[in-house]
């Protein structure tokens, strides 16, 4: 089997999210596509964001895509070195990982199709059913906002909720003091605890919006939530930084899902900055690689979870290897999705169970890369 096409497109994606006991809100995100097409009439679809999506297409259309043609597919390991070699043969862990990435998990839905297994089976088939964590708390919702998507979301039997913590905090500033932003913060999670009740799990997320100082002075003021971890509490996911927060304030951390490269997840585990680490199959160079570091975080006897969204790719990954754990449900690009892919499990009653479908087991809409594109 060889590769015959690859088309990398970049796309701007209007929907509009509902928030479950919290309104309608208007947002758009973007995100890169690929497909892959092979001599045997087999496509796979990959997707890459979190990044400057006319980049990542360039880089694929460019770059990557005349260096794969006429190669075999099925050879992921082999695919993903000459990949890394020819866009980041230095190191370089920034929007080379994101291209590289796209097209690994098109080459691991080839795959699948190919075997007529879904990824996750391939990955090891640790679990076929998964439990959802859904990332509600938005800095558009106010604390009664809050509090109605609490209880909605509980009604649907979710037992694990995620809160954005730290909005923008570090790039903003200059308009507003970072002192100001975690109180507020506290109150917002406070408000979340109590609507809550103490059975459910509650996670904070401040996307490596914070400084040290900052992060630990949110978490003193949170200490009696119950918090099941801090998810990048600093920023640049700083090794040294974590590994000091950690040890100082017993708060759980996490991170991983914006990282490009193996070792930087090596760093933090060394460095015992992290209890879970986050590798997302969409950023973090594909199956590929996220394979090698569930290995690793596995021989630390870490488990590693999901973050940074795009559940319906990290489930397999999570669902596959035996350390895996939750997925998580992010609402707003869970809303994306729905106007990207069809055929994809949802969850019901706070799990999600696998589909057998071979490959990724959800395929793009006909029409809808075109009718999307930036």
């Amino acid at each position: 089997m060889k590769i015959i096409r690859i088309t990398a497109t970049a796309l701007h994606i209007p929907f509009t999210l509902d928030v479950p006991g919290g309104g309608q809100h208007q947002e758009a995100l973007g995100c890169c596509v690929v497909e892959v097409e092979t001599d045997e009439g087999l496509i796979g679809h990959g997707l890459t964001a979190i990044t400057q999506e006319k980049v990542a297409e360039s880089i694929i259309t460019h770059v990557l895509a005349p260096a794969l043609i006429g190669t075999d597919p099925l050879a992921h390991e082999a695919r993903w070195e000459q990949m890394y070699w020819l866009t980041a043969s230095r190191g370089q862990t920034g929007y080379a990982q994101h291209a590289i990435a796209a097209i690994d998990v098109a080459l691991w839905d080839i795959k699948g199709k190919a075997l007529k297994q879904p990824i996750w089976r391939l990955l090891g088939a640790a679990r076929k059913e998964l439990d959802i964590y859904a990332t509600f708390g938005f800095e558009f919702l106010d604390i009664d906002g809050l509090r109605g998507a609490v209880k909605s979301l509980s009604t649907e039997g979710v037992e694990h909720l995620k809160m954005v913590v730290g909005f923008r905090a570090l790039p903003r500033r200059e308009s507003r003091s970072l002192m100001s932003v975690i109180k507020e913060d506290a109150k917002r999670v406070h408000a979340v605890r109590e609507a809550a009740g103490d059975e459910v799990s509650l996670y904070i997320d401040a996307n490596c919006g914070l400084d040290a100082y900052h992060a630990e002075r949110l978490i003193r003021l949170t200490a009696d939530c119950n918090l099941g971890f801090f998810e990048e509490p600093i920023t640049q996911n700083d090794v040294l930084a974590m590994a000091d927060l950690r040890a100082r304030t017993g708060m759980p951390l996490t991170c991983g899902q914006n990282e490009g490269l193996a070792y930087r997840f090596r760093d933090w585990l060394m460095a015992r900055s992290v209890d879970f680490v986050q590798p997302n199959v969409v950023i973090t160079g594909g199956f590929t690689q996220c394979v090698r570091i569930a290995a690793l975080a596995n021989a630390f006897n870490v488990s590693i979870t999901s973050g940074g969204a795009y559940p319906l790719h990290n489930m397999h990954l999570q669902a596959g290897v035996g350390n895996g754990t939750k997925v998580e449900w992010h609402l707003p690009v869970v809303a994306m999705m729905k106007r990207l892919y069809q055929g994809f499990p949802e969850p019901v009653g706070g799990r999600i169970t696998m589909s057998e479908a071979p490959g990724l087991g959800f395929d793009l809409i006909p029409g809808a890369v075109q009718a999307l594109r930036a």
